[in-house]
């Protein structure tokens, strides 16, 4: 069974909607994707748990809905939640770190995996918990932020995120804010990841004449593929290839399939389409898995963390080679990570 390193789950929002503070529900088992028994049972051994701030649900449109816009939270309440679900995962960490590390660098990350226990790399998805002074953001960085993407899809102080449409470009607005362009300063000096998944066009143009670090969308499709929003189009595939980045392959069905479809019955050779483009832009080192679990509507084939095999499976029978697969599970989120944070 492969080892696995993940670009992206919101397993911890999960926890927190079900008011779990402790993330009790992680070991004890959770009917979702993610939990300790899943990720052993798939091989999942680490990844980045990420804390995103949910809208009004009075607001929010139709999940199935081709074209989907969200309106912006409220920055008080995102500042709260995003407490909150930082610290779910430092009470899991504490409590368990036979089961669970957090991790502020690749070598946490392998001494993590040495030890059997799964490597949590912090990661803030949308940032509205994060006021303009950046105090929030030194805070944080302290305690274990190595990651965060300045938007989700929707706007705040930072920038523009892409609504979710299909057929559509993700050119849908304006780049970063003034206030965006401190937040990536800042995290260039922290050595922060700063994720352009969920970015919008002229936002991801900015980041790559803004930053020297490598370009990095957590968790991704194909636009070539699939002309959805939040997908990146061969242009910017090359930019990041350019920048030696890396694309961690959204799991999202309507990400991955020609026709949009948002439905489970998607099968491994659209995953591994995917994936064969993004190698042919990208190079066998960057690239990875950035599932969404608990985030979006995965391949039924999958199911779960514990269906990572299944996965696996489907890339030998494909004729990808050992070392292949061994760095698109796990090498090259390690080899761009110790080129990041560190």
């Amino acid at each position: 069974m492969r080892t696995v390193f993940d670009g992206h789950n919101d397993v911890l929002s999960k926890l927190w909607a079900a008011g779990d503070r402790t993330g009790a529900a992680f070991f004890n088992g959770t009917d979702g994707d993610l939990d300790l028994a899943k990720c052993r049972a798939g091989g999942f051994a680490g990844g980045f748990f990420a804390v995103w701030v949910p809208g009004d649900p009075a607001t929010a449109p139709d999940p199935m809905a081709t074209y989907r816009a969200f309106e912006p939270v409220d920055p008080v309440m995102a500042r709260q939640v995003t407490l909150e679900m930082a610290a779910i995962l430092h009470r899991m960490s504490a409590d368990r770190p036979d089961a669970i590390r957090l991790c502020r660098s690749a070598a946490d990350i392998e001494a993590a995996r040495t030890a059997g226990a799964i490597a949590a790399l912090l990661h803030i998805e949308g940032c509205e918990g994060i006021g303009p002074d950046l105090d929030e953001l030194y805070l944080y960085h302290a305690a274990g932020l190595r990651s965060l993407g300045p938007v989700w899809s929707r706007d705040n102080i930072f920038g523009h995120g892409v609504p979710f449409d299909f057929p559509a470009s993700p050119d849908t607005g304006p780049g970063l804010t003034a206030a965006g362009q401190q937040l990536l300063s800042a995290c260039n000096r922290l050595r922060i990841l700063f994720d352009l998944s969920h970015l919008n066009e002229a936002g991801f143009w900015d980041v790559a004449k803004l930053t020297d670090a490598p370009l990095v969308a957590t968790h991704s499709a194909a636009h070539a593929l699939t002309p959805a929003t939040r997908n990146l189009t061969d242009r910017q595939l090359d930019a990041i290839a350019e920048s030696k980045g890396l694309v961690g392959l959204n799991f999202g069905v309507a990400f991955l399939r020609e026709d949009g479809v948002k439905t489970a019955d998607t099968g491994p050779e659209v995953m591994l389409r995917h994936i064969d483009h993004l190698i042919a832009r990208l190079g066998e080192g960057g690239v990875a898995l950035g599932s969404d679990f608990d985030g979006t509507m995965i391949p039924r084939f999958i199911g779960s963390a514990a269906g990572l095999p299944r996965l696996t499976q489907a890339m030998e029978q494909a004729g990808y080679g050992a070392d292949l697969i061994a760095r698109l599970c796990w090498g090259n989120w390690l080899d761009v990570l110790r080129r990041t944070i560190g």
